[in-house]
């Protein structure tokens, strides 16, 4: 399994501490890193190349890349089709320069942001929680607008992925799909949504970006979630963090650090090698720490280091 980190600049410096601290790699999450994106809609294929050279260059990888949202597309507006040709374009791409992963791109928005606020743990570091009446409260004074039906945005996502998957096959690039954040039922791309995906358009090439905070979140029972997924063949690539309760048991969530949850994460391991998982665990939504910086290098040493620490120990 390979430890990976988010891409935040790209920059040497920023390369040369990834490779410091003993990561495998990167995800991009922001198409702004990736040249051609804003430009044209689609990844330059030669300064891409040059980019993920440069970081194989210090013994890392690139591993998936969020390409721009299709948001015409998604709401039924004009230039929609140039959005998906734009994804199509991008594909090839990543098949000509070996990327192994593009994440869907569908969410449009989560009612949840409404319940978040900052809560402090051991010693006063700080992350992100989510409560449910928080929600609540903010959305009856202030209620969303709907820009499209829940059921008609399924039907544009699935009309997307039989559009996209083929091409995905030809050029050998792995689909994987996030689900909402916080997991509601009554979200874009809700628990029941996210794997309704796999059977809406099954392929080889259509799969999970299995994030293993958002699923405990959800009040699944994690190792069982993660066995039901695995045996499919259908967890591509995951994101590695932890939480402390749920939403249906607690109303809400803590998201923590590694070590400081209600996850045994070495037994999640250890859960994920069972199924043969051997891909991506990127560190994903990293704690605050008094004095780090912009960039969250003690956040993100610290907790590569305990990652391959529990890879260490699983392997012996």
């Amino acid at each position: 399994m390979k430890v990976l980190m988010r891409e935040r600049d790209l920059s040497d410096e920023y390369i040369l501490f990834a490779q410091q601290i003993g990561a495998d790699g990167f995800d991009i999450h922001n198409p702004d890193n990736v040249p051609g994106f804003r430009e044209q809609g689609y990844p330059d294929r030669e300064a891409l190349d040059r980019l993920k050279k440069r970081v194989e260059a210090a013994g890392l990888g690139l591993y998936r890349v969020a390409p721009p949202q299709p948001l015409q597309y998604l709401l039924g507006e004009p230039g929609g089709e140039e959005e998906v040709e734009n994804l199509r374009k991008t594909l090839q791409v990543f098949g000509q320069v070996g990327i192994p992963f593009m994440s869907m791109p569908i969410h449009l928005g989560n009612p949840g942001y409404r319940g978040g606020y900052t809560h402090a743990h051991r010693g006063g570091y700080t992350m992100h929680a989510f409560d449910v009446e928080r929600m609540k409260k903010s959305l009856e004074e202030e209620p969303l607008e709907e820009k499209i039906s829940l059921d008609d945005h399924w039907s544009r996502c699935v009309e997307l992925y039989r559009r996209l998957v083929p091409v995905a096959e030809n050029y050998d690039v792995k689909l994987i799909t996030h689900p909402s954040d916080p997991p509601l039922p009554d979200t874009d791309v809700s628990p029941r949504r996210w794997a309704g995906l796999l059977d809406a358009v099954p392929s080889d090439h259509n799969g999970l970006l299995y994030c293993i905070g958002t699923r405990c979140e959800s009040g699944v029972t994690i190792f069982e979630d993660i066995r039901y997924f695995g045996r499919k063949g259908k967890i591509f690539h995951t994101h590695f963090r932890n939480v402390r309760g749920t939403i249906p048991t607690a109303g809400g969530y803590e998201e923590v650090a590694l070590d400081d949850g209600d996850m045994n994460m070495f037994k999640v391991l250890q859960t994920l090698r069972e199924v043969g998982f051997d891909g991506g665990l990127q560190i994903d939504h990293l704690p605050h720490y008094t004095h780090d910086d912009a960039h969250q290098k003690v956040a993100s040493g610290y907790a590569v280091g305990y990652v391959k620490a529990l890879i260490t120990a699983l392997r012996a």
